[in-house]
């Protein structure tokens, strides 16, 4: 590459940079990082005709390095020090240009790894999202794909990821028991999304988000493999998902110890998924995310032991796999930023017993259109007769899909308890109900539950601070016996979410069949 300022900047070699500025020449051995705007450093090599070379390793933004490189060049050189430091200036200038450039030039690449869609697979594609009963085979083929069990929390899942491309995407946080398979969910339905559309993130630090390049990840899905160890990072992560874009301001010097100011900006949005086992360290996160609870049942554990005995037999069929996770990769693909409007809106309400409903409800409507422009193949193309804009509208079936799978979702944002807290005080009265006890202790508890005594402690101060749980003997030296004081069961609770949802639906197709479906926005179609 050959500088447009200076002809004799040579970056053919990025490891090995020539700069000729008579009487020196200057390489820059190992090249120059391109993170971390705020400094350069460099290790330089510079000669003059026959001279011995010098070599020196510093960060030329910083004033008293490169002066002491200057005096030390020109006395060692025989050259003069205004000579020496013009260079060394031209050199910085030459340097962050092309930084710059390389930094542009492989966000660029990134978004030219898009696959380009054969006729045939284009139609393949299309056929696909335009066919019958879309929800319900996408769930099983997300199946066919290698994603085991889960069925809701994969398809619900799969359509945050299928977000990314709105204008506000939606987010996703994975929680449970350490190993009981978070990361292998989002690993396996993230491998359904075009590479070219994600970010796998294993680590992350805390300047992280602000050194990718400002469109590098746009309606990109970023999947983080562990936000226990990424606590630093919550905060621009909450800023990027809620404001859509990220900036910092950082000072630097250049070679005369002038102090300037860069602004770095990455704009979103962004969809963001994340796996963790502390669900109460990331409120402010999962109020902003739709929260999977991980199933850790017996019969999930069958479903993932029968698939492992399977793989080890032989008789999985993975180029059957490859083959329908590639299909579900092309319909995403295919997928157009279309504008969605849901005439049925107004008349939508989510159950009162839900905690912070506003956030929720805003969840639950985001929901049903990411639902709708799921269907956009299979929906009617319209236009605002005012604007001209196009879009396409949600239907009574897109709602009742989204309840169905929003019903778990719902009824964790109703319940004082969290996911953990919850299943154990589920399974406890479950044991309580089946050996037909009216009391117990946490010793009898955490043998027949097999739960470990520290997670124990944690659920049973959550749950006496809600009044389910209380002592009823005994005391600290000897221990306590306790006693449940609220059965309300768990799948009552789930009913009467359910029949809420369905309630609604239900006068919504009885309104339409009379006639008297809520008035639409007049529009035109072409």
């Amino acid at each position: 590459m050959a500088n447009q300022k200076n002809t004799s900047f040579n970056t053919a070699n990025p490891d090995h940079i020539t700069y000729e500025h008579p009487p020196l020449e200057i390489t820059v051995l190992g090249g120059i990082r391109l993170e971390g705007l705020d400094r350069m450093r460099a290790t330089l090599k510079i000669k003059s005709e026959e001279q011995q070379a010098i070599r020196h390793n510093l960060d030329l933004y910083n004033n008293i390095q490169v002066e002491k490189l200057v005096r030390r060049v020109a006395e060692r050189l025989e050259t003069g020090t205004s000579i020496v430091n013009e260079a060394l200036a031209s050199l910085t200038e030459a340097l962050e240009d092309y930084r710059m450039h390389e930094i542009e030039r492989i966000a660029s690449a990134g978004h030219n790894q898009k696959k380009y869609l054969t006729p045939e697979e284009t139609k393949a594609a299309e056929l696909y999202l335009s066919a019958p009963n879309l929800m319900q085979r996408t769930m099983e083929d997300i199946g066919r794909a290698g994603v085991i069990g889960e069925e809701n929390n994969r398809l619900l899942m799969y359509l945050i990821f299928t977000s990314r491309k709105r204008t506000s995407p939606l987010q996703v946080i994975s929680l449970g028991s350490s190993g009981i398979g978070k990361t292998h969910l989002q690993e396996t339905v993230g491998a359904l999304i075009p590479e070219e559309d994600k970010l796998e993130i294993t680590t992350l630090s805390g300047n992280a988000f602000y050194y990718f390049g400002q469109h590098e990840l746009k309606n990109k899905l970023i999947l983080i493999e562990d936000l226990d160890g990424a606590e630093d990072v919550l905060y621009p992560l909450r800023e990027i998902i809620s404001k859509k874009k990220v900036t910092k301001t950082v000072v630097v010097k250049n070679t005369r110890g002038e102090t300037k100011t860069i602004t770095l900006k990455v704009e979103g949005p962004v969809c963001v998924a994340g796996c963790t086992t502390r669900e109460s360290i990331y409120e402010d996160n999962a109020n902003r995310s739709f929260l999977i609870y991980i199933d850790e049942s017996k019969e999930q554990d069958r479903k993932i032991m029968d698939y492992q005995r399977a793989d080890s037999a032989g008789r999985i069929d993975k180029a059957a796999q490859r083959h329908i996770a590639e299909l579900l990769k092309d319909t995403q693909r295919i997928l157009k930023p279309v504008q969605v409007r849901n005439p049925y809106a107004e008349s939508l309400h989510i159950p009162e017993e839900v905690f912070k409903p506003r956030r929720t409800n805003a969840h639950y409507l985001a929901f049903i259109e990411a639902v709708t422009f799921y269907h956009q193949y299979q929906r009617e193309k319209q236009y605002d007769k005012e604007t001209g804009e196009e879009y396409i509208e949600t239907t009574l079936e897109d709602i009742e899909a989204a309840n169905h799978l929003m019903q778990e979702v719902l009824l964790r944002k109703s319940d004082e308890l969290n996911g953990a807290t919850r299943s154990y005080f589920e399974q406890l009265k479950r044991w309580l109900t089946e050996e037909d006890k009216n009391s117990f202790t946490n010793i009898s508890a955490r043998q027949a539950l097999r739960v470990n005594a520290s997670n124990q402690k944690r659920y049973m101060i959550a749950l006496q601070e809600w009044g389910l749980v209380r002592k009823i003997k005994g005391d600290k030296k000897n221990g306590y016996a306790y006693e449940v004081t609220s059965h309300e069961d768990q799948h009552q609770r789930t009913k009467k979410i359910q029949s809420i949802l369905d309630e609604i639906v239900t006068t919504l197709k009885t309104q339409q069949t009379k006639g008297k479906q809520t008035k639409k926005p007049e529009r035109s179609s072409k």
